[in-house]
């Protein structure tokens, strides 16, 4: 599995899983990628430390 912000690698049993009102699914390596993405609603492209 990748990170749905960064694109790094998620190991098994790490990592977060969340599911919007809409049902898509949402995988996270950490928190600091969880914030950006949905609290701060940053583009992974326009953010210099993501691949």
């Amino acid at each position: 599995m990748d990170c749905s912000f960064c694109g790094k690698k998620i190991e098994k049993g790490r990592g977060k899983i969340v599911v919007d009102k809409a049902g898509k699914s949402f995988y996270y390596c950490s928190s600091k990628c969880e914030k950006n993405h949905r609290k701060l609603g940053r583009e992974p492209k326009k953010t210099k430390w993501v691949k």
